[in-house]
This record gives structure tokens, sequence and C-alpha cells, in this order.
């Protein structure tokens, strides 16, 4: 069983503000994978077992993917899905759907925020997040953004957070 207290959220950006966009070849990307991957196996040792996924293409992607990995090792790992509406993937590239639909299949738990879409509703669900989780990691540049809301609401809210920043440095 997940509470909060064994529970990890995640943020982090789109392709569209990643130096090297959608291109998942970069070897800047693939280092990136390795820390948010890095991250959640800390999480783990630290006593996370559920963790929640925005579901946003990205780096959101990237977490739900290393959770996946995880889980496949360990077993005793949860990913919930949390969808700010039910269109969230719809205007997407066909191949985004796909991994979204992918990704969403393999998940233990979907939480739909709200049906329709609305301005606010990105914020609800990182809300819902954060509400529901004792730790934030984040890919975060600095950039104003929904993933600075994201990591200025879990501060607010006392949810100590991980920062990832999207370049990884050697």
């Amino acid at each position: 069983m997940h509470g909060r207290a064994n529970t990890c959220c995640f943020t982090g950006h789109r392709p569209e503000k990643l130096p090297w966009g959608a291109d998942e070849t970069d070897p800047r990307c693939a280092a990136l994978k390795r820390k948010i991957r890095d991250a959640v196996e800390s999480a783990y040792d630290g006593g996370m077992r559920h963790f929640i996924c925005g579901m946003a293409r990205g780096c959101d992607f990237y977490f739900a993917e290393a959770v996946l990995t995880l889980r496949r090792e360990k077993g005793d790992v949860t990913l919930e899905a949390a969808i700010p509406c039910a269109a969230q993937s719809g205007g997407w590239p066909e191949a985004d759907q796909a991994r979204w639909h992918s990704l969403l299949a393999q998940c233990d738990l979907e939480t739909l925020v709200q049906e329709q879409y609305t301005r606010g509703c990105m914020l609800r669900r990182n809300r819902y997040m954060v509400d529901h989780s004792a730790l934030l990691i984040a890919v975060y540049d600095g950039v104003s953004g929904g993933t600075r809301h994201t990591l200025e609401y879990a501060i607010r809210q006392k949810v100590p957070f991980l920062d990832i920043p999207p370049v990884v440095t050697q």
C-alpha cells in the first residue's frame, strides 16, 4: 500500500525547453536519463515505493520509463499517471501519443484530475502530485513555467525536492 510518506512525484521540462529538443540520441539526453534513473533509485533507497508522473512529453516520459525499469528490477514499485485532462495527448505528434498510451498501459494507477481541458488543469495536476508526495524530483533549468511553479509549490508545502539540471556536467 502506498501513502504520502513513501510517494515521490516528478516535474520536468518538455522537449521544447531542452537544448537537444526531441533528439533523444543526443548524448546530453542520455546523460540526463541516467541522472533521472539515479534519482529514482536514490528515492527508492530512501523508502519511496510509489511514484507519480504527470505524463507530459519529455522529462516526464524519461521519469516514467526509469520507474518502470526499477519496477521490473525490484517488484515493489508502483507508478501512477496523474493525467491533467482526458485530452492530454490529443494534439501531440503521433509517436508521442503512442508512447503516452504505452506508458499509461503500464501504470498501476491512473488519476484523471479533470475531464475537460482548462487553462488551470496542468497546475491542478501538479498540485495533486505534490500534495500526495513526500519527495519531488525536478529537472529544472531556472526558467519560468510549469516546472518552476511546481517546484515553488513544493517549497511552500515543505515537500523536499531533488533538483537535476537538464544539462548534466561530468
